[in-house]
């Protein structure tokens, strides 16, 4: 636990860290969809829905394999809802995560994604980032991450600046506390992410 809470500390300093150095930094609050986000969905969808989450919450696995399929089956599918998902990692363990899902094929990002959620009560059990690391190396290998590339990737700069960058863009414009945070159409959402709230705020958009 102790291991825990200090690599939770330790990224949260880097963030700040970097948060400072950024701090006067102009974004953009347009609906401009970037190369390298990952994304489903009709870009022409009148529906935009940004996920913000972090591959170590509970909270966040739960949405993606029970609300998510959701919202794909009534509204991606039908080309009125366009879906985006963002990384907001907590800790140093799903930033390793975000950082391999970012090292994928862009054609297995979405398989790896669902393989790293239904797997998480498995990989988080390390009790150091060295046996999470080894725990999610072997849930990886099979979607083409093998040991060589995974330890590439948490070693790749220009991945882990993304990552950290998009989640202080995303800190910034929508001041994120906790995940999963769901964005419609650039507002924040509130109340509960259940798919009940969400089906509410689409169909007014529609």
């Amino acid at each position: 636990m102790k291991n825990k809470i200090n690599l939770k500390i330790f990224f949260v300093l880097k963030i700040f860290i970097i948060y400072l150095f950024l701090f006067t930094t102009s974004y953009s609050d347009n609906l401009e969809i970037k190369d390298d986000w990952i994304v489903i969905g009709n870009h022409s969808a009148p529906v935009k829905i940004k996920i913000f989450s972090s591959f170590t919450c509970p909270h966040c696995a739960n949405f993606h394999m029970d609300v998510v399929p959701k919202i794909k089956k009534n509204y991606v599918d039908s080309g009125k809802v366009q879906l985006i998902f963002l990384d907001f990692p907590l800790d140093q363990a799903a930033f390793n995560a975000s950082k391999l899902l970012h090292c994928a094929d862009k054609n297995k990002q979405m398989n790896l994604m669902d393989a790293i959620y239904e797997n998480q009560i498995k990989w988080t059990a390390g009790s150091n980032i060295n046996m999470i690391n080894e725990n999610l190396k072997e849930i990886v290998k099979n979607l083409g991450i093998d040991s060589s590339k995974f330890d590439r990737c948490l070693v790749n700069e220009r991945i882990s600046d993304k990552i950290l960058n998009e989640r202080i863009d995303g800190h910034q414009k929508y001041k994120i506390n906790s995940t999963p945070t769901i964005v419609i159409n650039e507002k924040k959402l509130e109340g509960g992410s259940n798919f009940k709230n969400i089906k509410e705020k689409i169909e007014k958009l529609i």
